[in-house]
């Protein structure tokens, strides 16, 4: 049912995505996840105070920021506020640009019936739009540029799912895992790890071999920085597996200096890790003796920063493999502030109700 949902919100046949995508977690409305002081307020508020109407509003602070969570986040208040129906919610779109201090979600109703979710909606939304936001800067620095999220291994796996939408929203569609592309409808991709190429006994050729006899008809990228000798070993590839080899993913640690260059001046740039300078060296390899056929991907330590200097120079890179950057979850925080109770201003110091006419009411049901 996600990945049906997906096509029909890019087709343009419905809005907004449903619990139907996401699969939340019942404790979520038992209060599992929410701040205690929450709990203990609803409590306080239906048993002494009960039917005031109050207007929760929640932004972040940073410019060209890229909203993710919204659809989530709704479908958290349909699922498990009380009287779900009796709320009014206006929000923005998953994948809408944010500045600093603007309301990207509003929510009108019994302070009773939703507020309890405050705190699982701030996660929500900080964690999705901090993800979405730096696959934005990498998708802008790649400049059309193939690339797949290598991010399953950089935070709890639990994360993976969202973190894996998230990243669809912001471009990056090609992912590690099944999880990644679980809500999206996307399965993992990959060859093989350092790993196989251990368990052959050190060999490439041999562990690339194993892999095309037990997944035949599969593309081959050899993971080639084994022996810290990249171009060496690329050649040897290639020449051993011919057209069998589609490319080979160069993921060379940034504590290493590949062996090509032992015998030759470095004092110009530095040499750790993957360098431009290596990939210009092997591209220039391939080409040479014939092989010009191998794609040439990248992998560690990759931002968008990297990324970009890369691109505008020219880098010979057919793909990057991006991690951890993707999912730095320090870039966008969010906060939920009541700022109305029933129709009047109230709120703590510094805070009020922004206007917005970019906000668009949500119905209930969705669909």
């Amino acid at each position: 049912m996600e990945e049906l949902e997906i096509k029909l919100k890019e087709a343009g046949k419905i809005s907004r995505l449903t619990d139907k995508t996401f699969h939340l977690d019942k404790r979520i409305g038992e209060g599992f996840w929410s701040a205690n002081y929450f709990l203990k307020t609803r409590k306080i508020v239906a048993e002494q105070a009960p039917g005031h109407i109050v207007e929760e509003q929640f932004f972040q602070r940073r410019d060209n920021t890229m909203v993710c969570g919204i659809d989530e986040c709704i479908a958290i208040l349909h699922k498990f506020a009380f009287h779900p129906e009796n709320l009014e919610i206006f929000a923005l779109h998953d994948g809408d640009i944010a500045s600093a201090g603007e309301p990207v979600l509003k929510i009108y109703g019994k302070y009773e019936d939703f507020g309890f979710l405050e705190s699982i909606l701030d996660g929500v939304l900080a964690r999705r739009s901090s993800v979405a936001t730096n696959v934005k800067d990498v998708v802008t620095a790649l400049r059309g540029t193939d690339c797949f999220s290598m991010a399953d291994r950089q935070d709890d796996y639990l994360t993976q799912a969202g973190d894996g939408y998230s990243t669809y929203v912001a471009g990056i569609k090609k992912f590690s895992t099944d999880a990644q592309g679980s809500w999206v409808g996307v399965k993992g991709m990959g060859t093989m790890p350092h790993a196989l190429i251990e368990i052959a006994g050190g060999d490439i050729v041999k562990a690339a071999k194993m892999y095309r006899a037990t997944f035949p008809n599969e593309k081959l990228t050899c993971l080639i920085d084994y022996h810290n000798n990249v171009i060496r070993d690329t050649l040897y590839a290639a020449k051993e597996l011919g057209r069998d080899l589609a490319g080979v993913r160069v993921d060379t640690s940034k504590s290493l200096i590949d062996h090509y260059f032992d015998d030759k001046d470095t004092s110009g740039f530095d040499p750790h890790g993957v360098c431009k300078e290596l990939i210009y060296a092997l591209k220039k390899a391939l080409i040479q003796n014939g092989y010009d056929w191998v794609k040439i991907t990248v992998s560690s330590s990759f931002t968008a920063k990297k990324i970009e200097e890369w691109t505008r120079l020219g880098v010979p890179v057919d793909m990057y493999g991006v991690g951890t950057s993707l999912v730095n979850n320090t870039t966008v925080g969010f906060t939920g502030d009541l700022v109305k109770i029933d129709g009047k201003d109230e709120a703590k110091e510094g805070r009020k109700d922004i206007p917005s006419a970019r906000l668009k009411k949500v119905p209930y049901p969705i669909y």
